[in-house]
């Protein structure tokens, strides 16, 4: 994604979890990656992203907890040294 503060990239992991509820919907492992660069296209910061994603999935399938974890390398920081 790109730093909405600095317009300059970073880039990282993302790690996704969900627990469904009983009667949600279960999402394939292919959807996860989708929604995580469906959010990170978008000028960003790093919490917004983690916040966004979680957001979706619990509307989406109803689940009864998300847990989202980004680990990023920013290059605004990067670059300072």
């Amino acid at each position: 994604s790109t730093c909405e503060h600095h317009l300059l990239p970073f880039h990282g992991h993302a790690h996704v979890a969900y627990l469904p509820s009983q009667q949600s919907q279960v999402i394939g492992l292919s959807k996860l990656p989708r929604v995580v660069h469906m959010f990170a296209q978008r000028l960003q910061v790093q919490e917004r992203i983690t916040s966004q994603v979680a957001q979706f999935i619990m509307q989406a399938v109803n689940a009864r907890g998300v847990a989202v974890l980004l680990e990023a390398t920013h290059l605004c920081m990067s670059m300072r040294g």
